[in-house]
């Protein structure tokens, strides 16, 4: 009798690299959820800064703040990442901006100025795509809340530096 010559992987050797790969798989993945978090987080920051360099700017050539975002997009204050819509989905974060007050009377033309803004970056999905909301106004300070999951809201006006509220920049 001849004995065959059999080439191959046996069914167990290819169920322990299945397993090894799965061990691989569950170490790295939470990791690169995090990582992906942490992103998100930092882009909606940089999403409140960039606002409160736009309305600073508009506020110098209108004498107060604009209304939306479109409405700083349309002067080009702002990049068009941002300008789309009166909330802006971005990295995993919904950015809005509403005006505060009442309309400024006798605005410079083609001014529509307010008094106040406030801004905020909510995440679309909590613990996916973002653990903290972002918030800021026209004092330019950045403020995060890092209350827990379903109680995802932005930190409210006037901002309070307290439990889970506390300043960024």
């Amino acid at each position: 009798m001849r004995i065959r010559n059999q080439k191959g992987f046996t069914l167990i050797e290819l169920l322990i690299v299945v397993a090894i790969i799965g061990i691989i798989a569950a170490i790295a993945v939470p990791g690169l959820l995090r990582a992906r978090m942490s992103g998100n987080e930092a882009s909606a920051i940089g999403s409140m800064r960039a606002i409160n360099t736009s309305q600073q700017n508009f506020s110098q050539a209108c004498n107060g703040y604009a209304a939306t975002l479109p409405v700083l997009g349309a002067g080009k204050y702002l990049s068009p990442d941002l300008t789309g819509a009166v909330a802006v989905t971005k990295s995993g974060f919904t950015i809005t901006l509403v005006s505060t007050g009442m309309q400024i009377a006798n605005p410079p033309m083609g001014c529509v100025p307010f008094p106040g803004y406030y801004a905020t970056a909510v995440p679309l999905q909590s613990g996916s795509t973002g653990t903290r909301t972002f918030a800021t106004d026209e004092q330019g300070t950045i403020y995060q809340d890092n209350s827990p999951a379903p109680n995802m809201a932005p930190p409210p006006q006037p901002f309070v530096v307290n439990g889970p509220i506390s300043a960024i920049q």
